[in-house]
């Protein structure tokens, strides 16, 4: 069975092992979060993804969700960022071609926990999630556990410009730095002299660093991509 096809669908058997931080861990981890992103939508959105942190041991399903949770926390600002911020790139995600254009009216700038972008991802997420995203991305952030649901949809299925996924990049053992190559590998990555390179990456570690050991867990190493 394809990966694609494997994610299809809620298992409720996947859903009992997966591991779910608790309500007091989760707001610990995000303290000034804002409303929207709600506990009660993310446990949802962890139960609509088999597979997600119900993989190996329960070191590993920890691992997994610390390892989730650390990149969340710098892609959307600590759960701050339900929107992108600098409202001047919002015009600037619509890629037009021969296969896919754009909405009338709409944009597709970073929504939710991993901050969704471009016309194409937005159709991508929304086909696999069984909902139109394309006509209304702001849904993304409208509703908490859609917009969940997008960056889990990422973190199990979009290798960006790595080989891998972040989720299949940490069950083959290739680290915690893996995972920020696949969500952002061009800007972050193979850059050891760029200052914000590295500074993007030492935030990320230590986010991810904060909810291992929040979680009991080892690190997955190597830290840097």
């Amino acid at each position: 069975m394809s990966l694609l096809l494997a994610l299809s669908a809620p298992s409720a058997a996947a859903a009992d092992l997966a591991f779910v931080p608790s309500r007091a861990q989760f707001d610990q981890l995000f303290p000034e979060r804002i409303a929207f992103y709600s506990y009660e939508g993310f446990v949802e959105a962890v139960r609509q993804t088999p597979g997600f942190t119900s993989w190996g041991n329960e070191t590993q399903r920890r691992q997994e969700m610390a390892a989730f949770l650390g990149q969340i926390a710098h892609e959307s600002d600590q759960l701050r960022a339900q929107r992108e911020y600098k409202r001047a790139n919002w015009d600037k995600y619509c890629r037009n071609d021969a296969r896919l254009s754009c909405a009338p009216g709409q944009q597709y700038y970073g929504r939710g926990p991993i901050q969704l972008s471009w016309n194409y991802q937005y159709k991508a997420a929304g086909d696999f999630l069984g909902i139109d995203l394309w006509s209304d991305p702001d849904r993304v952030a409208r509703d908490s556990t859609v917009a969940w649901r997008t960056a889990l949809w990422y973190w199990m299925t979009q290798p960006g410009e790595s080989t891998q996924t972040a989720h299949a990049a940490l069950r083959s053992g290739a680290g915690f730095g893996a995972t920020t190559r696949a969500i952002n590998g061009p800007l972050e990555c193979d850059k050891p002299t760029d200052p914000d390179a590295l500074r993007k990456n030492a935030r990320r570690s230590d986010f991810y660093k904060h909810a291992s050991e929040l979680f009991g867990v080892p690190l997955m190493h190597p830290l840097g991509c």
